[in-house]
């Protein structure tokens, strides 16, 4: 897995935050912790826990969906351009049969591309940010390609995001620039098909108007081709072409280039201009991008996120569902043994007798002491871990999520289901339960003694 871009990262920090505007904070003490840890300005800290947070809660896997769906939309708005811009090229032209009405094609060829130019243009300078429907089209088909309930919050986050810098007219303008100049590319590449394959005549046609304004016209729309090198009909094929078809070779040839060039100028070059001046703005603003810290959603992470006024403990409601835990280990960093117990019999004798090598962290019976040692794993993380469970109680959901937390704070860790007290007999069911819990996990456990293990690393 690819490690997230800083567009990534700022867009899921935004979709988290969206996410528990909408819904109510997510459950984020581990990630909190992670982000002190990982040290930072405020607007970094809030960076590690979203992205901790998004990581676990499944939002980042729904990103990865979103881009794939993306993909999958601009290749079929790309497929529908190229399409489009194939059949005005064919519908321009038609089979040969019967002369060609130049400003009929010109029309049909420039006519679409030319008005929703205009109204992009309007739609840039006079409606902000809510231009560009075919972008937002692009948009919606991303999310519905995505297929992902969790996805619904990174639309409206990227969004967000880049209205900040004002950077969202600019990727939906190079999306639909790069569409069009797909489209005008493939209806030139059309045209030079069917003007090489096929004998064309060229005609204009009028019963009001006298031919001295299709002669300006004709080579008023020419000037800037001819630059380029295209031919551009003389004033006497242009009134020949009035009459009848011309059947001079030079005409049909002077008429399809000044075609070509008035397409090329008019049609394709504003397109790639457009689409690279967005690009160069889109590539400009991209690296500004930066949080809010003034927003709602931020600014009460302050409190929870610098050290200097950290709190303890939960300070909100427990969400309806919680989230979904795994145990897991560090890989590299640690060292030492650790030998914890979780909520254990006042009655019982603690802890056993240990070796020099082995580090007593107590018994965790409260809220405070499960924080003090999850910060202190943090920092310190141990090679083993060993943690003692009563299997007279049951599994609880908090429990268990702890174990996980514990776990991914250490290099490799067991858990100790100690025997019953004297006196005493275990459930046999609560016991199974506790494998059923622990397996589910994939903490490996064990009802004797691991002290051996935990001293020396192996059993």
């Amino acid at each position: 897995m690819t490690a997230p871009t800083e567009l990534d990262r700022r867009w899921l920090t935004e979709a988290v935050r969206l996410r528990e505007e909408q819904a109510g904070p997510l459950e984020d003490q581990e990630a909190n912790r992670r982000a002190r840890q990982q040290g930072g300005d405020l607007a970094t800290r809030i960076e590690t826990r979203a992205l901790w947070l998004a990581e676990r809660d499944g939002i980042s896997q729904a990103l990865r969906h979103w881009k794939q769906g993306a993909r999958l939309a601009l290749l079929a708005l790309t497929l529908i351009a190229v399409l489009s811009g194939a059949g005005l090229g064919l519908a321009a032209l038609g089979d040969g049969q019967r002369p060609v009405n130049v400003f009929w094609a010109l029309g049909s060829l420039l006519g679409l591309n030319l008005a929703l130019l205009l109204g992009w243009a309007l739609g840039f300078f006079f409606a902000g940010e809510q231009g560009a429907a075919l972008g937002r089209l692009w948009l919606w088909l991303s999310e519905r390609f995505a297929r992902d309930a969790k996805a619904a919050h990174l639309a409206p986050a990227l969004l967000v995001l880049l209205q900040r810098q004002r950077l969202s007219r600019w990727l939906l303008g190079l999306l639909v620039h790069g569409l069009w100049l797909l489209a005008m590319s493939a209806a030139l590449g059309m045209l030079l098909a069917l003007l090489t394959a096929r004998r064309y005549g060229f005609v204009w046609e009028t019963t009001l108007l006298a031919p001295e304004p299709f002669i300006a016209l004709t080579q008023t729309l020419g000037a800037l081709p001819s630059l380029l090198g295209f031919s551009v009909p003389d004033e006497a094929m242009i009134r020949a072409s009035g009459a009848t078809s011309p059947s001079l070779d030079l005409a049909r040839q002077a008429w399809a280039s000044w075609l070509l060039g008035v397409v090329l100028v008019y049609g394709l070059l504003p397109r790639l201009l457009l689409a690279s001046l967005c690009l160069w703005r889109w590539r400009q603003g991209r690296h500004r991008l930066t949080l809010d810290l003034d927003l709602p959603g931020h600014a009460h992470l302050r409190d929870a996120l610098m050290p200097h006024s950290e709190r303890l403990g939960v300070q909100d409601a427990a969400p309806e569902q919680l989230p979904q835990f795994a145990a897991g280990q560090l890989e590299a960093g640690s060292s030492g043994a650790l030998l914890v117990g979780l909520e254990l019999d006042e009655q019982r004798t603690w802890p056993p007798m240990l070796p020099a090598a082995i580090t007593d962290a107590g018994v965790l019976d409260s809220r405070a002491s499960r924080h003090k040692l999850l910060e202190q794993l943090g920092r310190f993380p141990p090679a083993r871990l060993l943690i003692a469970c009563d299997p007279q109680r049951s599994p609880d959901r908090g429990s268990l999520a702890l174990l996980a937390e514990l776990a991914r704070n250490a290099g490799s860790t067991r858990i100790w289901l100690l025997p019953a007290l004297a006196g005493q007999t275990l459930d046999a069911a609560r016991l199974a339960n506790w494998h059923e819990a622990l397996d589910r996990l994939g903490l490996p456990h064990t009802d004797t003694s691991p002290l051996t293990w935990l001293e020396h690393g192996h059993d």
